[in-house]
């Protein structure tokens, strides 16, 4: 993009202009533990830096994503939800004696959806805040508590499950999941996505108590991830550690909130309005949005067609370009500063030349193909 005109106007300006006449999508828990899948997308970052709709904008280019859960996934989903919490939430209660060791005394339960929707959040701060003081009669589950976090100059209201609070001092997330466990064993994808997702509630408690002014950390990154067991309802709860989704999902948020660096890398005419006509419909002619999206890095990895609403798009691009991406993250890091497939190739069948600093990949894939062609044989 060397020659093209920079902007010289802010960041907040910059993105509007990204975002043009297309209504701000705001972040939900899901859109921002994805941030945590993909860190190094500059794509990613800056279209959810500017608040744009990723599934409006896939499905304008013909690249749908399949998200979303069926009716029968939603309806099976809301009903374990309502078994935990039924009562009181009496049965989650009998999990967290035996995760958290809460004492049996240790059993006020506050509703907070009750209050209304307008004033969940300051009933939220007011509740956390009493217990994190030490107040007397402060609460040990809030349900449907609603917290915030601000995502690139903008506030994100996050609605966790449940926020559990321990008389030790403590706050844990718990996150309740439709997935089953079979055998002490759940699916290995589903749960780091439940922890993606129950890290954002993680960050989002400690920047309030931050704001409250007590410490964070007494927010615990153990989670309480509670699921059926062996296709029964009945629930099982384990903590799960979520300090490695922690720090890949700070590292991003800071990256978003320091995004005039990004921005000084995108000519000034750019931009990835949708142009929504009366109806709310986009109208911008697709290949015009598809050639202004391929003017931005993608970091495109299979890892993203479970997290990205643009995953078949940066796929298709991927597959264009015969990018190394397409074999994974793994692979692709393995092969450091190889960017296609084809490249990769030349090097280990000798036809290309190593360029300076390949000459240690190119050593490896040598070798690589040589014991291809030994066991071949």
């Amino acid at each position: 993009m060397s020659g093209l005109k920079r902007s010289t106007s802010g960041p907040g300006e910059r993105l509007a202009a990204l975002r043009g006449t297309t209504p701000q999508s705001p972040h939900d828990a899901r859109a921002i533990a994805a941030l945590a899948a993909n860190p190094g997308c500059a794509r990613r970052a800056l279209l959810d830096g500017a608040g744009i709709d990723k599934d409006a904008a896939a499905r304008h280019l013909g690249f749908p994503a399949p998200f979303g859960q069926s009716p029968f996934a939603i309806t099976r989903g809301n009903a374990f939800e309502s078994l935990v919490k039924a009562d009181g939430c009496a049965e989650l209660l009998r999990m967290l004696r035996e995760v958290l060791g809460l004492p049996i005394a240790e059993v006020a339960y506050h509703d907070v959806e009750n209050v209304g929707a307008h004033l969940r959040h300051a009933h939220t701060r007011a509740l956390i805040d009493r217990a994190a003081a030490g107040a007397p009669g402060a609460g040990t589950l809030y349900d449907h508590p609603l917290l915030s976090l601000e995502i690139a100059g903008s506030t994100a209201y996050l609605e966790p499950d449940v926020v559990a609070f321990q008389l030790g001092g403590r706050f844990h997330i718990v996150e309740i999941k439709s997935f089953a466990v079979i055998d002490g064993q759940a699916d290995p994808s589903a749960v780091a996505a439940a922890a993606r997702q129950a890290a954002v509630y993680v960050l989002a408690l400690r920047a309030l108590l931050e704001e409250l002014g007590h410490d964070p950390l007494k927010v615990s990154h153990d989670v309480v991830l509670v699921c059926p067991e062996n296709f029964a309802n009945r629930p099982v709860a384990t903590l799960v550690d979520v300090r490695r989704q922690l720090a890949v999902l700070r590292r991003q948020l800071t990256r978003m909130t320091a995004l005039d660096r990004l921005l000084d890398d995108l000519p000034e005419d750019l931009t990835f309005d949708l142009a929504p006509g009366e109806d709310g419909l986009p109208t911008r002619p697709p290949a015009e949005l598809a050639d202004a999206l391929r003017r931005t890095d993608a970091r495109y990895a299979p890892d993203c067609l479970s997290a990205c609403d643009l995953c078949f798009f940066c796929r298709d691009e991927a597959r264009q370009e015969g990018a190394s991406d397409l074999l994974g993250r793994q692979v692709r890091d393995e092969l450091g500063g190889v960017a296609s497939v084809e490249e990769a190739l030349g090097l280990a069948d000798g036809t290309r030349h190593p360029a300076e600093g390949q000459e240690e990949i190119a050593r490896l894939l040598r070798n690589a193909e040589r014991l291809r062609k030994e066991c071949l044989a």
